[in-house]
């Protein structure tokens, strides 16, 4: 997953659960790796990535983060500083349903403090990181920008309708990715900045959708994890700008 150099420093945005806490499992296990900083929300619903730290203090760092206030954003980028250097960041923050917020059937069903937080989480939130981290990518190895979009963003692929906020956010998410990536072509020109799309994953966020998903099409986090990674891996900076599917394939803006 991480590009082929020595003593790789990497950032998981949204790490407390789900696909983010199995990338930092996944990161631990290689060799090459220096340092991962891990951000999480709340204490309550990180308890197994912040066991996982106590295990690992010499490579894992949390950081209590929450992605909708841009000044904890900058404060965690300026702690990551400190290593100097990023190589791999990915951006796992998603909200499809809470509490008070769950998938818009029809129009009658929206509401703008849900669209306008929908839009902070799943894709404000992605691009104020990647105006912190700019400065934190080496100028001259490769490194990796991915965030953790959705098909159902995808404008292209849209015949259902439905899930307003939801679709829209992940579609503004595209678009912003897709300017940063233009932008850091020019600043950080061996950076590579994608949107991916994990398929239907065994987490938080689908599990009140799950029942109407194929069969072998509801993949477990390892699985989800392990087929992004290889995406990763085998991205070259001619896909910086592009959507990508688990598979490799490439989905329609």
């Amino acid at each position: 997953m991480l590009p082929e150099i020595n003593r790789i420093n990497a950032l998981i945005v949204g790490a407390s659960q789900g696909i983010g806490l199995g990338f930092v499992r996944a990161l631990l296990q290689q060799d090459n790796l220096q340092k991962i900083y891990a951000t999480y929300r709340s204490k309550q619903t990180a308890r197994d990535l912040l066991a996982l730290e106590q295990q690992h203090r010499d490579r894992l760092e949390c950081l209590q983060v929450d992605i909708t206030d841009e000044s904890q954003i900058a404060a965690a980028a300026h702690k990551i500083q400190e290593s100097k250097q990023l190589h791999l960041a990915i951006y796992c923050v998603g909200v499809l349903h809470e509490e008070n917020l769950s998938p818009e059937k029809s129009l009658r069903q929206i509401n703008a403090e849900n669209l306008i937080y929908s839009f902070q989480v799943n894709s404000i939130g992605a691009v104020l990181l990647a105006k912190h981290l700019m400065p934190l990518f080496n100028k001259s190895d490769r490194s990796i920008f991915a965030c953790i979009s959705a098909k159902v963003g995808s404008i292209g692929d849209n015949r259902l309708g439905g899930w307003y906020g939801y679709r829209a956010s992940k579609a503004a998410l595209n678009m912003l990715l897709k300017t940063t990536a233009i932008e850091y072509s020019r600043r950080c020109p061996k950076t590579i900045v994608v949107a991916l799309h994990p398929g239907t994953t065994d987490t938080r966020l689908s599990r009140p959708f799950q029942k109407n998903v194929p069969p072998g099409k509801l993949f477990p986090v390892e699985h989800t994890v392990e087929l992004l990674s290889k995406v990763i891996a085998g991205l070259s900076i001619k896909d910086s700008g592009e959507f990508f599917s688990w598979d490799g394939s490439q989905l329609p803006w």
